[in-house]
């Protein structure tokens, strides 16, 4: 698994023309299976982003965590993390896992999430989806399993 995470003031999802999910003071987070993934790393990564503190506190140092802060997880489910770039210039995807199981470990993670009193939104799994997002920092920190 790997993930993408960003600090942002507001995010909002959208597909054909609709609002599907918005956030205000949260983290937006780009989420891939791949080949291989399970059970296991759902909870763990539904624990670290939890318990992640890169909110500031009152002193400016990054402490917090979302739940700390109040805020929101816009989770988007996104295949195109499991990129290989190792030959010629078009990415191939193919350590990416399969649409069914990717599904089903993406809202597992987002039940997981909800479970640790972190207010989550979805994206559309396999959806054209257009997000907007106000990044706080910026602040992006990349997540993977192994």
């Amino acid at each position: 698994m790997k993930a993408v995470i960003q600090r942002v003031s507001s995010a909002n999802l959208v597909v054909d023309g609709a609002i599907i999910s918005q956030i205000g003071k949260g983290l937006v987070v780009f989420f891939c299976v791949e080949k291989g993934d399970d059970e296991k790393w759902c909870n763990a990564f539904a624990q670290k982003l939890a318990k992640l503190r890169i909110f500031e506190d009152d002193k400016g140092k990054m402490n917090l965590s979302v739940r700390d802060v109040g805020g929101e997880v816009l989770f988007v489910s996104q295949f195109t993390l499991a990129a290989d770039l190792s030959q010629g210039n078009r990415p191939s995807f193919v350590n990416a896992e399969g649409p069914q199981r990717a599904n089903q470990l993406y809202l597992h993670t987002a039940e997981l999430l909800k479970q640790q009193d972190v207010p989550t939104k979805l994206g559309v799994f396999g959806a054209d989806m257009k997000i907007t997002q106000t990044n706080d920092g910026p602040v992006t920190i990349i997540w993977q399993s192994n």
